[in-house]
């Protein structure tokens, strides 16, 4: 089996790799990825050990198909993978203006798809739960429980003055029903119109396609930034630069996220391959960690707390916790792409595949965690 992973170097692209060769040696296992994520290249010496092989290639070249050697199953990880992503507060620096999201974003995607075209070779496209509109997301009732954001679910019912829930939205979270219509942000349009895309060469050339749309994906060695990558920014930063903010819905951080690590995903990706195409399965699929991985970010701050504000006054890093400062600053201003709740139903991905995430939030957590304890140099690698 010969697999060419993009976005190679990236976290869910590395966490996947190196799932994959450890699970199946005997694959052609190889992977690309143009570098321009400040601390991806720290990623090659892992990869090249377990014996990937790693091409210096940009999805946005038209000769993209001639710069890396033929593969069965191409696994798309590769993007500019911010919602902020081709506006002024997107993370990638120079590499985020509009056109240029839109050149790594959706460009990219249709060379990935011309490889695909000429190789044969099937596809899994890691998408993202912001396919789905902003509008919808922003207008469905929440109440504050403790410290979080929770749906009214009983809203519609209860109260005919009230406007319906949106469709597709469940107490079981946001299913592949939930609208799609813009406003995405740039981001969600891009990462929409590939999916498009993709379905329109599937059809028209015949290699077999597969789309999963996920959560919030987290685990250790996330590169971590504001606007991607928040547990594993939060936790890095809460441990060694003490600042943080808490930014829209009056700043409280009541807004809510589901999680995924990219070791679950490859459970769902391994059945994928190997069915190859399947009429009677859907091609487009939520995969996340659902409820039961939600956390809001005052939430993940009290874990925080609890973790390293020891009674002893001794902190991992070795100083005394009243040295430390810890300040949170807390913005009202909510911006243009903030949703209160986010939280992705995965049923048909359960019903269809027999898939279920494994990875528990606090297993998340405690593995970021304990990754920040040991470098303490990560979010400098970032560039944060």
């Amino acid at each position: 089996m010969r697999v060419l992973i993009t976005g190679v170097c990236g976290f869910v692209g590395s966490s996947l790799a190196q799932v994959i060769a450890d699970r199946h040696p005997d694959w052609n296992l190889f992977g690309c990825d143009n570098f321009l994520r400040s601390g991806s290249r720290s990623n090659l010496a892992v990869l090249e050990r377990l014996g990937v092989r790693v091409f210096d290639a940009d999805l946005r070249d038209d000769a993209f198909s001639q710069s890396v050697p033929a593969a069965d199953w191409v696994i798309d990880c590769a993007a500019n993978p911010s919602v902020l992503a081709g506006t002024e507060g997107g993370s990638f620096g120079k590499h985020s203006s509009s056109r240029i999201a839109m050149e790594h974003n959706l460009w990219g995607t249709v060379n990935v798809l011309e490889y695909c075209k000429e190789y044969s070779a099937g596809l899994i496209i890691v998408s993202t739960s912001r396919v789905y509109s902003v509008k919808e997301l922003a207008r469905i009732p929440c109440r504050v429980e403790a410290q979080r954001f929770e749906p009214s679910w009983g809203t519609a019912t209860n109260d005919t003055s009230e406007p319906p829930l949106p469709a597709g939205l469940s107490s079981r979270g946001i299913s592949e029903r939930f609208s799609t219509e813009p406003p995405l942000s740039l981001y969600g349009s891009s990462k929409l119109a590939s999916e498009l895309l993709a379905r329109e060469y599937a059809n028209a050339f015949g290699f077999p396609l597969w789309i999963d749309r996920c959560g919030l994906m987290a685990g250790a060695g996330q590169f971590g930034k504001a606007d991607q990558g928040i547990i594993a920014f939060w936790l890095h930063r809460y441990l060694h630069r003490g600042i943080l903010r808490m930014i829209g819905f009056d700043g409280a951080g009541h807004q809510v996220r589901d999680c995924l690590h990219p070791r679950d995903l490859w459970e769902l990706i391994e059945r994928q391959i190997a069915v190859g195409t399947d009429a009677s399965k859907p091609i487009v699929c939520n995969v996340s960690g659902g409820i039961h991985s939600s956390f809001s970010l005052a939430e993940l701050t009290k874990w925080c707390d609890a973790r390293w504000q020891h009674p002893s006054g001794q902190h991992p890093s070795g100083q005394k916790a009243s040295q430390r400062r810890v300040v949170i600053e807390h913005e009202a201003v909510t911006r243009l792409y903030d949703c209160p709740w986010i939280v992705l139903d995965s049923s048909l991905a359960q019903d269809s595949w027999g898939w279920n995430p494994r990875i528990t939030l606090q297993e998340i957590l405690t593995e970021v965690a304990d990754h920040a304890e040991d470098h303490p140099e990560w979010l400098g690698l970032s560039g944060e």
